[in-house]
């Protein structure tokens, strides 16, 4: 099902956290599905309607996450600046995807190794609860103390240091979350997000399910969650994965 047709069917203010690994518009064509969209300014004319219905649909005390890559994320972070306001602009959340090998490595440039994760809220009165990364065992400050509190604040930039391990699935090629589908993200990943913006009970939204990790991190957490793809193969695979929660 086509999601806006899906948004468009829902009440207002009746989801608590979106989170979507959109379409990139990189202009390939994978074996699940195709990334083209077509020009910048295309891309963005296809995505506004959609962004008007996530800002309707989403409570008072919603956060909006929306993964993409340098391909979009300036031109997307410019038209919700205009639909969600930029004052409820948060961070722009960089994941590095993990170790870079084989053709990507080759490249006549920097290397590419991180997607953006732009959030937004609906107000300023917005669940969020503070994560940590917890201390290694073997940690101690500069004066030769152990540390106290819950451990180190996680910042903007994620899988950036050794004690914030978060790689990408597709580069581990022995990991027992795959599921066969291009560009399935991390349970890990998506669990951050979950755990942060959202509490016990409400009710998550994935409008770009994919391989239906969001449906999966949300059912583990104990949270409601609403899933949708256009890709039957999506569905497949996403009914597949819950039935084993």
């Amino acid at each position: 099902m086509d999601n806006l047709e899906l948004m468009k069917q829902l009440p207002d203010k009746c989801i608590d956290l979106t989170y979507c690994d959109i379409l990139y518009n990189t202009g390939k064509n994978f074996k699940d599905f195709n990334d083209n969209l077509g020009t910048p300014q295309e891309a963005i004319d296809w995505y506004k309607p959609r962004l008007i219905e996530m800002k309707r649909i989403l409570k008072s005390t919603g956060s909006i996450y929306l993964q993409c890559d340098s391909n979009l994320s300036h031109y997307l972070k410019v038209e919700m600046d205009k639909i969600f306001g930029i004052h409820n602009f948060q961070r722009d959340i960089i994941w590095r995807i993990g170790w870079v090998s084989g053709y990507k490595s080759k490249a006549k440039n920097w290397i590419r190794n991180h997607d953006n994760i732009l959030y937004y809220t609906k107000s300023d009165n917005f669940t969020f609860s503070k994560e940590y990364i917890p201390y290694p065992t073997d940690y101690v400050r500069r004066d030769g103390r152990k540390p106290i509190g819950a451990g180190k604040p996680i910042e903007d930039t994620w899988n950036c240091n050794d004690i914030d391990e978060l790689n990408s699935i597709e580069i581990m090629s022995f990991s027992k979350e795959k599921v066969g589908y291009d560009t399935q993200k991390p349970k890990k990943l998506i669990k951050r997000i979950i755990k942060a913006s959202s509490n016990e009970g409400d009710l998550v939204a994935d409008f770009f399910c994919g391989s239906g990790t969001t449906c999966v991190a949300a059912k583990e957490l104990g949270r409601d969650y609403l899933g949708c793809d256009i890709n039957k193969k999506a569905i497949d695979i996403t009914l597949q994965r819950l039935n084993h929660v």
